[in-house]
């Protein structure tokens, strides 16, 4: 057992190897290509591919091929295995010596929670989250969108959806997340990536580390074809994001602990989307 997890914290070690781990863990649960990896990090892929072989060989991150293409995830039974010996054996179980702190009770408080949804413009699927988390989670919750490289202006496509289904769009604008990470921005309970090239990349480090989850979704806005083809694509990726902050809103917030709702997120991003329009 020492063996095994020494050798994957010298794996680790290596800057490059431990940023593409990073990476993957920021996307679990997704499957990523080792094209993307290599595109995002700027290396190349052969160079990618030494890495990718170092981390699976390790245990801490497994292959699958999908058509000509292989995709990498985390093997997260052996990387919970390997924070249970720093934390359990190494520390002695102390929490107050090994985990971050995270400014508040181990439960939520009764009170209305902050939660934040980012992707790349800004424009379409996190507007989307944005409204529905607004119009079904009632008072719960203030809810907030932004974008990592926002666009000026919201999709049309997405508006027109988000008016169709009764939202109000008055009170939607597209906005950095830098917005969300100066001393005057609120203090966030939950933070959510719902693209994946939000996940790829460095957000702030938030204050008292909200609860963050990656509930990956296609982007419409690259649909091609007519104008029909592309609002069913912007259809189907409300109807995702639906089902997804419904789960979310059913959630006793108010009851649960960290860990607890932070497994609990990760389950609503692992399952499987389906059309609720």
């Amino acid at each position: 057992m020492i063996k095994e997890i020494t050798d994957q914290l010298a794996i680790l070690g290596h800057p490059q190897r431990i940023t593409v781990f990073r990476m993957l863990m920021r996307r679990f649960p997704d499957t990523v290509p080792a094209g993307e990896l290599a595109a995002e990090l700027g290396v190349k892929p052969s160079t990618m591919s030494n890495y990718l072989n170092a981390l699976q060989r390790s245990g801490l991150v497994k292959q699958e091929r999908s058509g000509t293409s292989l995709l990498y995830s985390i093997e997260m039974k052996n990387v919970q295995q390997m924070l249970d010996f720093l934390i359990v054996d190494c520390c002695r179980g102390r929490p107050d010596l090994c985990m971050p702190s995270t400014k508040g009770s181990d439960t939520m408080t009764d009170r209305k929670f902050n939660v934040l949804f980012i992707c790349v413009g800004n424009s379409a699927r996190s507007i989307f989250a944005e409204s529905l988390l607004r119009d079904i989670g009632g008072d719960r919750f203030n809810v907030y969108s932004a974008g990592t490289r926002p666009f000026s202006e919201l999709n049309p496509f997405a508006v027109q959806v988000l008016q169709d289904k009764g939202h109000d769009t008055s009170v939607l604008r597209s906005k950095n997340v830098s917005e969300f990470s100066g001393p005057d921005a609120p203090y966030l309970d939950f933070v959510f990536t719902v693209c994946n090239q939000a996940a790829n990349e460095e957000c702030p480090a938030w204050d008292g580390q909200p609860i963050s989850g990656h509930w990956g979704m296609v982007d419409p806005v690259k649909t091609d074809g007519t104008d029909a083809e592309k609002s069913l694509a912007f259809q189907n990726a409300y109807g995702g994001l639906k089902r997804r902050i419904q789960a979310f809103t059913s959630l006793p917030v108010e009851s649960l602990d960290r860990i607890a709702l932070q497994s609990a997120v990760d389950e609503i991003g692992r399952a499987p989307l389906e059309d609720t329009k």
